[in-house]
């Protein structure tokens, strides 16, 4: 339920703050007053386009904020939490709209999107009138007024979920078989799987052949280097290392002989010649050892550019094509074995489709009695809302295909002749505004607010109509209203009259700027404004009396 709105430099509203209760609120004042405002600030706060002009003349920026109690909308709840934008059970959409162009929203204090602002607003308010953007126009919607309406959530859940079941099994079927091809994808992974295995290697293995690469590759160079090392340890040099040894171990022997102290280093001289000798012996094998094989080489090349190949085929590392080895041998044994497995689905698949299809019928059957019933119900309303001899149809088209859908065999299409003699057509393309608003409310009334929505705003329902019809129109929202919050922006007495609140809209200029008030009206002040409405320019005792009448009869 709307609870409050505050409207800040938006059009030629200065600043306005309006508490909305429940029940039937309606909104009264001269033509060119502004009363429409109030319903185009709310579409604004749903998501639908600004522009600058919106924003009041002189000003930087426009500012619109409603603030709404969640209480009995869990659907918009369940919305909010999913968005992890909920604080609590209230919930506020602001948005600021600026003059050199550009727009901001928020819900609950933190930024949102207009998508995410519009599809908040159709779980918690709902427009008609004449205005492009109204949820009774979309075939979904119709859909879901026409289930609400007939109670089919049991039957919907059962369709829903044998065709998401349906679904499932059918996904895991083609996934198990290996799509519509299951032979062509088994040669396929053999092939795959005995390219990996004849050339992946494990980390370790791989990083002994890469190492082997570098050998052989490096033969020749690695040979005569270490040659030439042997030669600086061990050589014909008198600079030769294993020389220069020899003749140090030979002075400091001397020397340790006249100095004991020295023995130690004599020592370490022991272990270098020791340890140089090895060396060379090492390195000499080394050099014996290392062979120039061009066969092995090639070998160790082939090698690796496969890997290289796989790689940038399966774009992957080398080092995890061996993992890749062991996915594609997972799904060849389950393709290979998926026989008893596929069969089983199989059965599972028949089995939910059969369900559907009688849970489908029990639907449809639902559905058609609704249509004709709702049908029934909305052409007798339009008779009593002025356009007699006018007639709804609620077409159900069946869809082609036999494959289960969620929603069931078929799709609604409300169809509305508005008046005798003529043929009827989708309510999305009913030129008339006027009629269009009281067809929505003919719609809403027989429906009872069925579709869940805390909010219904109907502006200018009454357009082209007067007399006992308008009185009618005010009666049917009144009744609306003891089951929904409904806001009604009119200029006919006999709606406003069957108001549970009032709100007048006044529009002042001081000559330099105009400014319009919004003010919530007591007692005596509806009896004043219905009089307004009831009379000319002069409002006389028979005027005020006859608005007292009214409002006594509406309001007992």
């Amino acid at each position: 339920m709307l609870t409050s709105l505050y409207v800040r430099q938006f059009a030629v509203v200065e600043e306005a703050e309006i508490a909305f209760g429940p029940g039937l609120t309606v909104v009264s004042g001269e033509t060119g007053a502004g009363k429409s405002l109030l319903v185009d600030a709310l579409m604004l706060l749903a998501g639908a386009r600004a522009d600058s002009g919106m924003v009041r003349a002189g000003s930087d920026r426009a500012e619109l904020a409603a603030e709404f109690d969640l209480g009995g909308l869990p659907e918009a709840a369940e919305w909010l939490r999913q968005e992890e934008l909920d604080d609590g059970d209230t919930c506020q959409l602001r948005r600021v709209i600026r003059a050199e162009g550009g727009t901001r929203g928020w819900i609950n204090g933190r930024p949102a999107s207009l998508a995410q602002m519009s599809a908040l607003a159709a779980l918690i308010v709902e427009i008609h009138g004449q205005h492009e953007h109204q949820a009774l126009l979309s075939r979904q919607h119709q859909m879901t007024l026409l289930d609400a309406y007939a109670g089919n959530d049991a039957l919907l859940a059962a369709v829903r979920d044998t065709a998401r079941a349906w679904r499932d099994a059918v996904n895991r079927i083609r996934a198990l078989s290996g799509g519509d091809d299951r032979e062509h994808q088994i040669d396929l992974l053999r092939h795959e799987l005995e390219e990996l295995d004849r050339w992946a290697l494990v980390p370790a293995a791989l990083e002994e052949l890469e190492a082997q690469h570098r050998r052989l590759a490096n033969a020749g160079r690695l040979a005569e280097g270490a040659n030439g090392v042997v030669e600086l340890l061990d050589g014909e040099s008198e600079f030769a290392i294993g020389r220069a040894l020899l003749r140090a171990h030979a002075e400091l022997s001397r020397l340790a002989e006249l100095d004991a102290t020295l023995t130690p280093t004599l020592e370490l001289l022991d272990s270098a010649q020791i340890q140089v000798g090895e060396a060379v012996d090492g390195l000499s094998r080394y050099a014996q050892d290392v062979e120039l094989d061009p066969e092995r080489l090639a070998e160790v090349d082939t090698h690796l550019t496969h890997l290289h190949d796989l790689s940038r085929r399966y774009r992957l590392p080398i080092e995890d094509l061996s993992g890749k080895a062991e996915e594609v041998r997972e799904r060849l044994t389950e393709l290979e074995g998926a026989g008893d497995a596929l069969e089983r689905l199989a059965h599972e698949r028949d089995r939910l489709h059969k369900a559907w299809n009688d849970a489908a019928k029990s639907l449809s059957a639902a559905r058609k009695d609704a249509a004709a019933r709702l049908g029934s119900t909305v052409a007798a309303l339009m008779g009593e809302l002025g356009m007699s001899g006018g007639r709804l149809e609620v077409a159900l088209e069946t869809l082609e295909g036999d494959d289960p859908d969620p929603q069931g065999r078929e799709r609604c299409e409300l169809l509305v002749s508005a008046n005798p003699g003529q043929p009827p057509r989708p309510l999305r393309k009913v030129a008339s505004g006027g009629e269009l608003a009281r067809i929505s409310l003919a719609i809403e009334v027989a429906t009872l607010g069925n579709d869940n929505i805390g909010c219904m705003i109907f502006d200018e329902v009454d357009t082209g109509i007067g007399g006992a019809v308008a009185e009618v129109v005010g009666q049917k929202l009144r009744a609306l209203g003891e089951r929904v919050q409904v806001l009604c922006v009119t200029h006919l007495p006999q709606v406003a009259a069957q108001g549970h609140a009032h709100l007048q809209v006044s529009k002042a200029s001081d000559g330099e700027a105009t400014r319009t008030k919004i003010q919530a009206l007591d007692a005596a002040g509806r009896r004043e404004e219905i009089s307004r409405m009831l009379g000319g320019v002069e409002i006389t005792k028979e005027t005020r009396a006859h608005a007292k009448k009214m409002l006594d009869r509406a309001q007992g």
